[in-house]
């Protein structure tokens, strides 16, 4: 059976910034919940203190990294939780995450939340999503 996901948007805004409201997925056989994904290398070292750009973009990729593992990509998300430190400093580096999405043509419903700190104090961004196929 098909993956076959419909966007819900009652408003057209938020597919102007790249976000669908919410999805329907029916059909779906596989389900992967991600654990946050943030600037981490892959010996379990942060990377890029300071940078937002460079830890939402290493974050992305640690993010396509356990969906590939899954067999899946960034097309099978259906959900983002995005967590930063700073909400201002990641809206202007936004276009690292919203590139990214839209190069592939995937809309998840996004949830972005500011927070105090994040498990290692050094770290500005955390990317948690759920995929289906």
């Amino acid at each position: 059976m098909a993956v076959e996901r419909t966007a819900v948007n009652p408003w057209s805004w938020s597919t102007e910034l790249g976000y669908n409201q919410g999805e329907v997925v029916s059909g779906h056989t596989r389900t992967l919940y991600c654990s946050g994904q943030t600037a981490m290398s892959a010996d379990g070292k942060p990377e890029h203190d300071g940078d937002m750009a460079a830890q939402l973009a290493l974050s992305l990729d640690n993010l396509e990294a356990v969906l590939a593992e899954a067999g899946m990509a960034l097309t099978n998300l259906v959900r983002l939780n995005v967590y930063a430190t700073d909400v201002d400093l990641l809206f202007q580096h936004y276009g690292v995450l919203a590139g990214r999405l839209g190069a592939v043509g995937a809309a998840p419903s996004t949830t972005l939340l500011g927070v105090t700190r994040l498990a290692i104090p050094t770290l500005l961004v955390e990317l948690e999503g759920t995929a289906v196929a």
